[in-house]
Formats: structure tokens, C-alpha cells, sequence
């Protein structure tokens, strides 16, 4: 077997891993180091095909736990931000807004990880807002993760609510991601060999990944999905400076 394959394998295990767990989180683990093995070309299309991967496995056995009022709320507003968010990218305010997002993120995550009671969301009359805002991040700058995993994090979910309401948010966003690399021809052989490649680890790391999170205590939970946003935040303003 060639090497950069078992690389590439072994990356995709570990963000698989970290989406089954957490629910979240695999692109930003797979997506800058495939980059360095494979190219764009390749790791993006890869990636997207492996996240609607891991929300059918995920959906598959806990699509009970999800929150349905709150993700379809979500959804709805996030196909609405998008057009407002390719606006802002025609105007190329990317870096600037990047810079704002990730020091949003890095101070909303640590004062979550300080003062974690302080935030909670009873009720979704708020998703509409974070959906919103989710669809103009995404359709700007391909980053509608964090608010919609904000949101998420301060309904105070449990770990498996949690991590499948998720996943009902990622299927159709993903889906439609994905479905949008193969019409821009970007499902190549070597993307779709690759695939079939990683398959098995993946199977493996979203079992396994599913253990983690039956096991991990609610009280603790927030602090590690802030905890993950902090990183996030940071490798913006980072790759922004």
C-alpha cells in the first residue's frame, strides 16, 4: 500500500473519529492536512463526500434525538443567508470579516469555558437569527459550522442530541456541497478510488466515535465544543493575519 494512502487514511479516521464524537469539527482537522498530501482539488471534494458519509452513519441509528423545529429553523434561514453572503464576497470583505468572526469565536468560546451557566437558550425562538447567520458565513466564506454549533451548544443539549441535531443540520447542507462538486466535475477518479480507500476507517472511527460520546458527561460536554470553537477561532485570525 502506498504510503501517502495510509496518510490519508489515517487522517480521515481521526476526523471522522472527532465528527462522531463531538458531532463536528472533521473538516478542520482533514481538510489543511490532505492539502498537503493530495491538493484542493482532491482533499475538497474528499472531504465533502466523507461528511455526508458521516451523517448518514451518525443519522442512521439516533435520527430520534434530533431537534427537528430547531434544525429545520436553521436550515431555512441559512438557504436564505447564503445569497446575502455571496453579496458580501462579491464586495471582497473576506479577510476583514474572517479576522471579526474568529475574534468572536475565541471570546464567546472562553467566556463559555469560564462562565458556562451564564449563556442558555430554553427555547429555539433564537435559531432563525443563528441559521441566518450560518448561511451568510457559509455562502461568503465556506464557514457556517460555527453559529450553527453556538446555537447548538447553548440549547444545552445531551452529547447525543447534541451530536445527531447536528448531523441533521450537515446532511442537506452537505449533501448539497457535495452534489455541487460533481456537477463542477470535481468527483475525479482519484477522488472517488480515495473514497472507496477510506470507506472501512470510516466505518470503523464513527462506531468508535459513538462510544466516546455516550460516555462523555453532560457538564463537561459544552466545555469541550467551546474548547474545539476556541481552536477554530484561533486558526482564522491566524490564517487572516
Amino acid at each position: 500500500m502506498d504510503w501517502v494512502l495510509i496518510v490519508i487514511i489515517a487522517i480521515i479516521f481521526v476526523s471522522a473519529f472527532v465528527r462522531s464524537a463531538f458531532g463536528f469539527g472533521d473538516a478542520l482537522i482533514a481538510m489543511p492536512l490532505l492539502a498537503l498530501f493530495i491538493g484542493l482539488s482532491i482533499a475538497t471534494p474528499l472531504v465533502g463526500l466523507c461528511a455526508v458519509t458521516y451523517s448518514i452513519l451518525i443519522l442512521y441509528k439516533e435520527w430520534r434525538r434530533v431537534k427537528f423545529k430547531d434544525v429545520l429553523a436553521l436550515i431555512i434561514t441559512a438557504f436564505i443567508g447564503i445569497p446575502v453572503g455571496i453579496y458580501l464576497l462579491k464586495e471582497n470583505y473576506e479577510t476583514l470579516m474572517k479576522l471579526i468572526l474568529g475574534g468572536i469565536i475565541v471570546l464567546f468560546s472562553l467566556f463559555n469555558i469560564f462562565k458556562p451557566k451564564l449563556f442558555h437558550l430554553k427555547n429555539n425562538k433564537l435559531a432563525f437569527l443563528f441559521g441566518f447567520i450560518s448561511g451568510v458565513l457559509g455562502g461568503a466564506y465556506n464557514t457556517n459550522g460555527p453559529p450553527v454549533v453556538i446555537y447548538s451548544a447553548l440549547r444545552k443539549w445531551e452529547p447525543q442530541t447534541f451530536r445527531a441535531s447536528m448531523q441533521g443540520y450537515f446532511l442537506p447542507t452537505g449533501f448539497a456541497i457535495a452534489i455541487s462538486h460533481a456537477i463542477g466535475g470535481l468527483w475525479t477518479k482519484p477522488v472517488l478510488l480515495n473514497y472507496l480507500y477510506v470507506l472501512p476507517a470510516i466505518l470503523i472511527a464513527v462506531y468508535l466515535g459513538a462510544l466516546v460520546n455516550k460516555r462523555i458527561k453532560k457538564e463537561k460536554f459544552t466545555i469541550y465544543i467551546f474548547s474545539i470553537l476556541l481552536v477554530i477561532g484561533i486558526l482564522l485570525i491566524a490564517k487572516n493575519s
